[in-house]
């Protein structure tokens, strides 16, 4: 079993209020501290607070660091005082993660190589402590995984280092590319660089709030009172519950098909992909001979009993069929659960397969190791080839 902490943006995300929502969900803020302490930064603290936000009682935390009116710190920069410090493997590692996916956003806003990227606000040594202080506590509370809710997307217009910039920052729109978002009438940052920078280099999905046996909850306040939504983001903490238990276990299905003979080729992935948004498990197509010896396909959807309906009618408004087969199958699942790796400062997804509590199938996130090439040259065979050579590293031998 691992253990996960699950961000539910309520309000957005930041790096102040995770950390907060991470010591209100029970990390121990001298651990915290004890860590922060290793920057070797003379006067950094770490405070915190009780607050109400919309009757919600909530913690505030914040970083207090000496002032240091105009340093713009380099990756580089940022990457001596991490390693400088004696922090606990996994927490500089995390930490390293999420000052390197700013770096890679940042690079791509301005078209810059990512070494050149100069940190304002996000490379000032409070910024730094809330980086590390997350680490920190996420391994105070021994969380193996991190996973994040779909995030709000304000639209306005924000005052930065860099000038007058749109909300959301175009540097949090590059973090979260293939993160859910959602449009919100409110005019206000939610999402900052920090807390967009840390959800997607250390979650390793998000959507719904994965199976989990809850332990603790924590709420984490932003500085404001916002009249629309209750300012927090609250964190959930507990052992994440394997789909199908410990081993192999089956399940009812529902599988849906369609024969076709006169339907473009090209239209099939955008019926495949609209199944798929209706909740199909699986599509594929399979090539069949029909009356009168014409070539055609059988067009077949794996879905859950409770989509059968959505999937049904997805086939239906997208391919040429009249009318769709349904028949009940039972399928076997392995457990499975996802776990994050680095490959050339990327993070690839990999999925594990368990039977009884043992890795029988590992699968790196083929998206994620495309996105990677095109950002990094290398081929995607490699890159694949690495993200499993990092799990079998992680896991042990597979």
């Amino acid at each position: 079993m691992s253990r996960l902490a699950y961000v539910d943006a309520v309000a957005g995300v930041a790096g102040d209020m995770l950390l907060a929502a991470l010591l209100d969900a029970g990390a121990d803020p001298d651990y915290v501290r004890n860590g922060l302490a290793a920057l070797a930064v003379d006067g950094l603290e770490l405070r915190t607070d009780s607050v109400t936000r919309h009757s919600i009682s909530a913690r505030r935390a914040s970083i207090v660091a000496p002032s240091e009116p105009h340093v713009h710190r380099r990756w580089a920069d940022v990457r001596a005082i991490l390693d400088a410090a004696s922090l606990p493997p996994r927490v500089r590692e995390r930490a390293h993660a999420v000052f390197a996916a700013l770096a890679r956003a940042e690079a791509r806003v301005h078209d810059i190589e990512p070494e050149a990227v100069a940190f304002h606000e996000v490379g000032a040594i409070d910024a730094i402590g809330d980086v590390c202080g997350i680490a920190l506590a996420l391994e105070a509370l021994d969380v193996d995984e991190l996973a994040c809710s779909p995030l709000p997307a304000p639209r306005g217009l924000l005052d930065t280092a860099h000038g007058v910039l749109p909300l959301p920052a175009p540097a949090v729109l590059e973090l979260l590319r293939g993160a859910p978002l959602y449009g919100v009438d409110v005019d206000v940052e939610l999402v900052t660089p920090t807390g967009a920078a840390v959800v997607a280099a250390l979650a390793v999905e998000f959507g719904p709030l994965p199976p989990i046996h809850l332990e603790s909850v924590g709420y984490g306040a932003g500085e404001r009172e916002l009249e629309r939504l209750p300012n927090v983001v609250r964190v959930l903490v507990g052992e994440r519950d394997r789909v199908g238990g410990e081993g192999a276990v089956s399940d009812d299905a529902i599988l849906i098909e369609a024969n076709l003979d006169d339907i473009s080729p090209e239209l099939v992935p955008d019926a495949a992909e609209r199944c798929f948004d209706a909740g199909a498990l699986d599509v594929w197509v399979s090539p069949v001979q029909m009356k009168k010896g014409r070539p055609g396909f059988v067009f077949s959807a794996l879905a859950r009993p409770n989509d059968e309906g959505a999937v049904a009618e997805a086939i239906l408004r997208e391919t040429s069929t009249l009318g769709v087969r349904v028949s009940p199958v039972r399928r076997w699942e392995l457990a499975r659960e996802w776990v994050g790796v680095e490959v050339d400062g990327e993070r690839i997804r990999v999925k594990l397969g368990l039977l009884d509590g043992r890795v029988v199938n590992v699968a790196p996130e083929h998206d994620d190791c495309v996105a990677a090439a095109r950002r990094t040259g290398r081929p995607v065979k490699e890159l694949w080839a690495a993200a499993l050579g990092a799990v079998a590293q992680r896991e042990g031998a597979l």
